[in-house]
Order: C-alpha cells, then structure tokens, then sequence
C-alpha cells in the first residue's frame, strides 16, 4: 500500500489558500483516478484507488495543519503500514511560488506540519513533496501568509504546479527517489 497525506485544514473557509496546496494535490489525484474522499476511521477524508497492482490510499486530515501527524500516525498503526509506505505533499513558503521539491526524508524547514508529523511518528524519515508557495510580502505577518489566497496572476502557476506534484507522487509509486528528484526538483 502506498499512502499519500496532503497537508491541509479543513473547512471552506481555507479551500484555495496556500496551506491547502497539500489538499488541492490530493484531490486531483482522487479525481484523476476516479474516486472519492469519504469519512474515515483516522480522523481525516479517505479515498483508494488501485494503481498498477498495489493500493493507493489518499487522506486529508481534518486535524488542521499544525496536527496533521497525529492523523497520519492513526492512518499508518490502522493499516499496519511503515513509514516507507508514506508521502506527505506540503506547502512551502521557502520555495519560489510552483516549485517543487522532493526528498526521500529530512527536517521540518520550520513547517509546523511537518513538525507534528515528526513528532507524531518519531521520525524525519519519510518522504515529502513540497509545494512553492511563495514567501509573500517581508511585511506580512506568515500565518496570514499562509491562510491567503492565491492572488489572479499566481493561479496560472501555481495550478501547473499542482499538476506537477500529482505526477511527482504517481512517479513516487514506483520511482526511486533520485529519479523523482532528478525529475522534478
């Protein structure tokens, strides 16, 4: 099984902000592969589909951002599946707005995401994908940053770079890291 986490907060009110690229990236994959997210049992949204043989688990904790491991932790102890079997697709506000970077495992950079995942599963070691969002405005306060919404001419470049990210995660199931990074970063 290969589960893919997308970092995100729930509700409406969040949809099309920048910390909910993780979402906007899982969910094109659902709809690429026909499926759907419903309730599950790990405090987030779900949705499976086959992929060349083995099971793609899609999940959108509805945990907010800043605990996201705590939903990714329940996912992987309720399938009885390793570290190795996640992606975790988050926003980053160190990258260029729609640039992607890769890595097989490493620190938080500051995303308190990734933090809670970290500290969730006691471990850096898991792979993550993440998203460019920009750094906004030095006069900006950074949680506000990340709440915004992506101004008009940033649309067009940040909705190539969510289609970017679900093919770097459908190569992620069955590329090693270096070609994925090689690829995409």
């Amino acid at each position: 099984m290969r589960i893919v986490v997308g970092i995100g907060n729930p509700g409406r009110e969040y949809a099309g902000t920048r910390h909910n690229v993780g979402f906007d990236v899982v969910e094109l994959l659902a709809s690429r592969h026909g499926t759907s997210f419903r309730p599950g049992p790990n405090h987030g949204l779900e949705a499976s589909f086959p992929y060349r043989g083995e099971r793609v688990l899609l999940v959108k904790p509805l945990t907010y951002v800043n605990e996201s491991g705590r939903c990714a932790s329940r996912v992987l102890a309720f399938y009885k599946e390793g570290v190795p079997s996640l992606l975790v697709v988050v926003d980053d506000v160190n990258l260029p707005l729609a640039k992607l970077r890769f890595r097989a495992g490493g620190s938080s950079g500051g995303h308190k995401g990734l933090r809670s995942l970290i500290d969730h599963l006691h471990t850096e070691g898991f792979a993550r994908l993440r998203v460019g969002v920009g750094a906004g405005d030095s006069h900006q306060d950074l949680r506000d940053h990340v709440l915004s919404r992506f101004g008009k001419e940033e649309r067009q470049p940040i909705g190539a770079a969510v289609e970017r990210a679900a093919e770097a995660v459908e190569s992620w199931f069955t590329d090693p890291p270096d070609r994925i990074m090689g690829r995409y970063n």
